[in-house]
């Protein structure tokens, strides 16, 4: 790919127009911390049972490797936040920045003005100001909390920043056995724009397209390549780091044989989907976005699109020490790794590549169940204008681009409490997208026309050109954001929103 350097200052300075035209909710002051959350809240004077501060600061990647980012509490990852199920919890954030700030509790059925969107009437963080935002943590399992704001042409801002952080919501009675727990956070540093590539597609199963859907997007592309135009700008990375570390500069996850892991993984990359292996073993698959699996099922490796999680358990059956990595070389070699070492091994960690192995939620679903007949199914097609808005690709859903302008914009998509409702997705390009519906779960129903049921999650990776079915059940009224989790692809159009009382 090549790197467009000669571009990056103009990119700078028209970020500076974005980020000072961005939404600025109502501020408040260090000293008077307002309660979000419903009448039930604890009072304001009551103790906060986590502080974060969102602050620039250094993050340390490597021995003598510094980068730069906005960070929760000066770290990344952020602090883990361990809550219990249906036990309300209240959280200070102080935003220290000079930019109003949006924080996201991802994954959990919260209401709006807790959410985190401004799309959904969240109020802003001020800039040097806070806000005591208080909820009731569900439901249990693995979340996480990231910044919404935009980051359009800006690559220090949005989730190209460090600022990630792990939840755990324990649920009221614990499920399965382990021995040692282990938060994983994937992510990327120091963004730099790009033009060409091809992302990689030949590991989602099923691997069925649809024609119409590929005819339709391969015409849009060559005509505009006809016309002159290059490929959309695309975003690539210099550092690989899980937990904050390139590999081989972190402390080792330290392991005994015979024990029981269960590892929580989570991409929190800004735009790149990841895999991750550890060679001589394989991933016992528990649950995905924090939801437990009806088929617990053991794979090689496994697959997570940006803001998907993976909690899975690891027999320690094959002493040594070993990278447990990406399979692409390239990342792991700048990083995308972390050493399993068991005790009494030392060296040099040893890896290995899989077999071939396509990921498949199928394979986590519940075995010859179908899913409930919705009482309605919106059609949704996602398409790319290529290189459309100065170079960068603009993306639609049923052919409009959700307008980046200041306010709420009106809702597209009208539900009825308590009513089962069907998305049915088309992607009518060659990228492969992380979709994400705010405050609710959906249950997977077809898979590139292959019928499933029981498996819940809150991202799902719609491949291109191909169609996935998702149901969910309207039980959280409210203005609720849908859109691609990917980046990049969210800040040029590609959001849509739902309402219902």
């Amino acid at each position: 790919m090549n790197t467009v350097p000669t571009t990056r200052r103009e990119f700078l300075k028209l970020a500076g127009t974005v980020a000072g035209a961005r939404l600025v909710g109502p501020s408040i002051g260090l000293g008077q911390p307002k309660l979000l959350g419903g009448a039930d809240s604890r009072t304001d004077e009551s103790k906060a049972d986590y502080t974060l501060r969102i602050a620039a600061s250094p993050i340390e990647i490597a021995h003598n490797r510094i980068v730069s980012g906005i960070t929760y509490n000066g770290q990344f990852p952020g602090p883990l936040l361990r809550v219990k199920e249906g036990q309300q919890v209240v959280v200070d954030v102080f935003n220290d920045t000079d930019t109003p700030e949006q924080l996201h509790w991802h994954g959990q059925f919260v209401p709006t003005d807790v959410d985190g969107a401004a799309e959904e009437g969240t109020p802003y963080i001020g800039a040097h100001g806070m806000r005591r935002i208080a909820f009731t943590p569900r439901p249990s399992g693995f979340r996480f909390y990231h910044t919404h704001n935009r980051a359009g042409v800006d690559l220090h801002a949005g989730q190209y920043s460090g600022q990630v952080g792990p939840v755990y919501v324990d649920p009221k009675r614990e499920r399965g056995h382990y021995d040692k727990e282990f938060f994983l956070v994937l992510k990327e540093f120091e963004p730099s724009f790009s033009q060409g590539g091809d992302m990689a597609q030949d590991f989602l199963a099923p691997i069925a397209k649809v024609k119409e859907l590929e005819k339709a997007g391969e015409s849009s592309m060559k005509a505009s390549l006809a016309k002159g135009m290059p490929h959309g700008y695309e975003v690539g990375y210099r550092y690989f780091t899980i937990n904050g570390r390139m590999l081989g500069h972190g402390e080792p996850v330290r392991v005994k044989e015979g024990e029981r892991v269960l590892f929580h993984v989570l991409n929190g990359s800004a735009t790149e989907i990841r895999s991750l292996a550890l060679p001589g073993h394989s991933f016992k698959v528990v649950a995905l976005d924090g939801n437990p699996v009806p088929t617990a099922a053991e794979v090689p490796v496994l697959w997570l699109g940006t803001a998907e999680r993976i909690s899975a358990i690891v027999e320690m059956n094959h002493p040594g020490s070993w990278i447990m990595g990406d399979l692409a070389d390239d990342d792991r070699g700048h990083g995308m790794g972390i050493v399993i070492e068991y005790a009494g091994y030392r060296g040099k960690p040893v890896w290995t590549p899989p077999k071939p192995f396509h990921w498949n939620y199928t394979r986590f679903a519940k075995a010859g169940a179908s899913a409930f007949t919705p009482d309605e199914t919106f059609d949704m097609t996602f398409a790319k204008e290529n290189a459309a808005e100065e170079g960068f690709n603009q993306w639609t859903i049923n052919a409009a681009r959700y307008p980046m302008a200041q306010g709420i914009v009106p809702a597209s998509f009208h539900l009825k409490l308590g009513k089962r409702y069907r998305l049915r997705m088309h992607n009518a390009s060659d990228d492969i997208h992380p979709i994400h519906l705010h405050r609710h779960s959906f249950e997977l129903t077809k898979l590139a026309g292959v019928p499933t049921a029981g498996v819940m999650k809150d991202v799902v990776m719609v491949g291109g050109y191909q169609e996935v079915e998702v149901d969910f059940l309207a039980d959280n009224p409210g203005l609720t954001l849908f859109h691609c989790h990917q980046q990049l692809h969210m800040d040029f159009g590609f959001m849509t929103l739902f309402d219902y009382g």
